[in-house]
């Protein structure tokens, strides 16, 4: 149950922020960004230790981030699956989603964003849809844009459901961050009225509304969100703040 929230304002002098947080099961090893991939070395993302892809890529640079989210649909073939987590890596690097055998894929949304264009890719194991997202506000979840694919009676559609209605006028509401990349801001002064949200809005980790949630399956499975990113694009630079123990507020790490 990801969530990526974006805001786009063309006219201000940071046009692109990202929330990315990534739920997965907790004993999913993974390491913290970095320079993780040779062949891209501009490249700052996480590395999940299971596939080797990564979750959310920064190229610093460009500047430009992608990052994806499971999707619903058919999923691809098992002999022949590749790892969606190379498709940030891919995006980030060259700045669009090019020519991928995507029937090998299992269904995703790919957020592309760089400072003057936002794009979103979802697969559904049949078709591709390729959307711009313009000025304002726009929530991504594994039903899709705005939770748009929900499935009445589905446990996991209900808790997307009652996250984004609980917190998307919240962001909604915010004023607006500022977190200028050249800045040299904490992550409380850069984010402002979002960090309380993005730290989980007071809102228990168990509870169905809550956007770090964290969910005891049995059988020692637990699932929930394990890392959460900040990202901020300038025209000419990025901003990466990152947290490895979502809901802390002192755990926050400035990557770029």
């Amino acid at each position: 149950m990801c969530t990526a929230i974006v805001s786009v304002d063309p006219a201000s002098p940071v046009p692109v922020l990202l929330v990315g947080v990534r739920d997965e099961f907790l004993a999913r090893s993974w390491e913290p960004p970095g320079h993780h991939w040779p062949d891209r070395p501009g490249l700052v993302a996480g590395r999940d230790l299971r596939a080797g892809g990564t979750w959310l890529a920064v190229d610093p640079v460009a500047p430009r981030v992608a990052t994806v989210l499971n999707g619903r649909g058919r999923m691809a073939p098992e002999p022949e699956r590749l790892s969606r987590g190379g498709l940030p890596l891919l995006t980030a690097a060259e700045g669009k989603l090019g020519e991928i055998d995507l029937p090998r894929y299992d269904p995703f949304h790919l957020i592309g964003a760089e400072p003057d264009r936002v794009r979103l890719w979802s697969w559904n194991g049949g078709a591709l849809v390729q959307r711009d997202l313009g000025p304002g506000l726009h929530a991504v979840v594994n039903s899709g844009l705005e939770g748009e694919d929900q499935q009445v009676g589905q446990t996991e559609d209900a808790y997307m459901a009652a996250r984004l209605e609980h917190f998307r006028p919240r962001f909604e509401r915010a004023v607006r961050p500022l977190p200028v990349p050249g800045g040299e801001d904490g992550v409380a002064e850069a984010w402002g009225e979002w960090l309380p949200l993005v730290n989980g809005g007071g809102v228990p980790r168990f509870d169905h509304r809550a956007l770090l949630p964290q969910l005891d399956l049995g059988g020692g499975r637990v699932w929930g969100t394990t890392s959460v990113s900040l990202v901020a694009l300038s025209p000419s630079e990025a901003r990466y703040d990152f947290s490895a123990d979502p809901g802390a507020a002192d755990a926050w790490t400035r990557v770029l």
